[in-house]
């Protein structure tokens, strides 16, 4: 019997995870996939949104702004990488200045700080690359950039480390109300060899809903207070670090309907990034990028920022959202079913917001069950050692100390042995090519694995125990090798 159990080991999912932790709690996380950060987390814009852009009123606006606040120290604490680099929402000549002045009150309203419109001659020295159209912008000196996927992992590290359990690649195939708990039933799964491991039955007395696009069909499951929520595919194109620069502020445009636009950013590790596209689809799994999608990015983009170098395209990829109905997130305990709590519709600001919202609901649980402080709650976390970040001595000496790091594995991020080897052995350690590269970059560079793949796999088999023949992309049966075609 857990007192709580999370479905979903996404950025909140994670974040509420780590907040639990503080109390005295025997907790755990359920995800479907082999990793933490394999949905909605690993695919996005990783911006930290200033808040000006929610409704005033909203919990989106409520949670930006208050997780927006946090996350500076919190990357201190965690050792994640973040940079307060800025954002503009600029305004064209053909589009309504009064449309940006309402972004300013309101966000003013929501509590952001420093916000203020420019001209068209301070923007032209900020930004030399926007476009010749641009005649105004909202500037937001509190807008930031991180790492999502270090952000995520970091969250679910530091919440092991404090004693909460995590089991992966276990899905929810029922959550049921049995007096005065939940019964969750997970489905069957396949072992390496084929062969069916049957499903579990966890117990606990609240549960946490933080699945992602899927968090409507388990609320579904407990309340009558039915959600539901569309996957919102946005495309995107991530270019070299070679044209990172173009620009140094995240660019937005103004709002829609259907999001904030297509915007153009520097990422804290020096790429440039440009997307999303915003289409609702009907498939929870359609993450798949379409010609006619990653076309129009290039069109969309250059209303804002000219010139934009998409020859220098390294790879391309798409996320969902969870848009709900109601156009908000959906927080909190359900109204008729006792200990269940949401955190769904979690799209865009959802990653500014996850702090914010893990400590919310860590709090409304724990003075709900009554529990008592963790006096041995350790709130830092150390993450990879990055031997490029020393100066040449200290990389020197820690090289003849450990020679593992001196041995480039991937060279496109001039990713070590030694940052493989800790990403695979660490708590929550990787257990795929994919799982390394979200911990390391190994991968993400120019080449895109085409040359560190194979050592990559060498190391999980040694350091993971597994064997050439379950060493995946990214979980699943994803499987990379399938069998010998000649004697060794």
């Amino acid at each position: 019997m857990y007192d709580v159990a999370i479905i979903g080991a996404g950025v909140v999912g994670s974040a509420i995870a780590r907040e639990l932790a503080r109390y005295r709690v025997k907790a755990c996380v359920i995800e479907r996939e082999e990793d933490v950060c394999s949905g909605t987390s690993k695919a996005n814009s990783a911006i930290v949104h200033a808040g000006f852009d929610a409704h005033p009123g909203s919990l989106k606006a409520k949670y930006n702004v208050e997780g927006s606040k946090m996350m500076e120290k919190l990357s201190e604490e965690l050792d994640f990488p973040y940079k307060k680099n800025g954002s503009l929402v600029v305004c064209t000549k053909d589009q309504d200045r009064n449309s940006l002045e309402g972004l300013l009150l309101q966000g003013r309203e929501n509590g952001v700080e420093g916000l203020r419109i420019l001209e068209k001659e301070e923007l032209e020295t900020m930004e030399p690359n926007l476009s010749e159209d641009v005649t105004c912008a909202l500037y937001a000196p509190t807008g930031a950039i991180c790492c999502p996927f270090q952000m995520t992992i970091a969250f679910a590290e530091n919440a092991a480390d404090n004693g909460i359990s995590f089991f992966m690649n276990t899905e929810v195939d029922q959550v049921e109300r049995v007096g005065d708990h939940y019964e969750i039933k997970t489905k069957a799964k396949e072992n390496s060899t084929g062969s069916q491991i049957a499903g579990e039955v966890l117990q606990a007395r609240a549960v946490v809903n933080a699945a992602g696009v899927y968090a409507d069909v388990i609320n579904n499951m407990v309340s009558e207070r039915k959600l539901h929520i569309t996957p919102r595919r946005g495309q995107y194109e991530l270019l070299d670090k070679a044209v990172g620069d173009h620009v140094s502020h995240t660019v937005f445009q103004l709002p829609t309907k259907m999001g904030k636009g297509v915007l153009v950013t520097p990422t804290v590790h020096g790429n440039l990034l440009v997307g999303p596209t915003a289409e609702d689809v009907d498939d929870k799994e359609g993450t798949n990028t379409t010609g006619e999608g990653l076309e129009s990015l290039g069109a969309m983009s250059a209303r804002s920022v000219r010139n934009v170098p998409l020859r220098q395209v390294i790879t391309s990829f798409a996320g969902l959202r969870a848009h709900e109905d109601g156009n908000d997130f959906v927080i909190g305990e359900a109204e008729d079913a006792k200990n269940f709590y949401n955190a769904a519709g979690i799209e865009s600001p959802g990653l500014s917001s996850a702090p914010a919202i893990g400590v919310a609901l860590a709090t409304e649980i724990g003075e709900k069950l009554g529990l008592e402080k963790n006096p041995s709650f350790e709130g830092k976390r150390k993450g990879i050692l990055n031997p490029s970040a020393l100066s040449l001595e200290e990389r020197n000496a820690l090289i003849r100390k450990q020679p593992a790091y001196g041995q480039i594995i991937c060279r496109c991020e001039n990713v070590t042995e030694g940052e493989i080897v800790d990403a695979i052995t660490r708590t929550l350690g990787a257990r795929s090519l994919d799982g390394v590269k979200r911990r390391t970059r190994a991968g993400m560079g120019r080449c895109q694995a085409g040359f560190c793949s194979p050592r990559v796999m060498e190391l999980l088999e040694k350091h993971a125990g597994l064997s050439p023949y379950e060493v995946t992309k990214n979980g699943g049966k994803g499987v990379l090798v399938y069998g010998q075609n000649k004697e060794i």
